[in-house]
């Protein structure tokens, strides 16, 4: 599984951040990075999660 960001249309409104913040972060100019494209097993529910709760569905997640 990978999660990827549409830099163009994240507002890093940081709800995966809240929801994985093991995966998400914010950097200092609210740019949305991805800690681990390739999220192991144990985080795969709360990335699913959070690509779903995305407020502009600015994340994908390639199974």
């Amino acid at each position: 599984m990978r999660v990827s960001v549409d830099p163009l249309v994240c507002e890093a409104n940081a709800v995966c951040v809240g929801l994985a913040p093991e995966v998400f972060d914010l950097n200092d100019d609210d740019e949305l990075t991805i800690l681990q494209p390739e999220p192991p097993a144990d985080q795969l529910d709360r990335v699913r999660h959070a690509v779903r709760s995305c407020p502009k569905a600015a994340l994908t997640l390639d199974e």
